[in-house]
């Protein structure tokens, strides 16, 4: 398994491909991800890319964070682990039929 980096500050017109041959000056590129809204579709300015061992990573690294894509001016770590996130609440993540005071829905 490769190491997995997290790359922030990104051009919202950065493609995968782009993100991909960027990373790869640094040496094998396993995945490049970016992350997009789910309504829009559109580039949230970050993403992931998975190097495939450490020393290429940390060469990625060291190269690439705080360089410049056009304007905007890029932070490359390593990712940390997904955190666990509660599951929805309230009144829409309710699934029991009842509504947010316990009681029966009324319409």
């Amino acid at each position: 398994m490769g190491t997995r980096l997290f790359v922030g500050s990104l051009p919202f017109e950065t493609t995968e491909g782009e993100l991909n041959s960027l990373f790869a000056a640094c040496g094998q590129v396993i995945s490049a991800k970016l992350i997009t809204d789910r309504v829009t579709g559109g580039s949230k300015g970050f993403g992931f890319v998975e190097m495939s061992n450490g020393d290429e990573a940390r060469a990625a690294i060291a190269k690439l964070n705080n360089s410049t894509i056009g304007t905007r001016r890029i932070v490359v770590n390593e990712a940390r682990p997904m955190e666990k996130r509660p599951g929805a609440g309230g009144a829409f993540g309710n699934r029991s039929g009842k509504g947010r005071r316990g009681g029966t829905k009324r319409w």
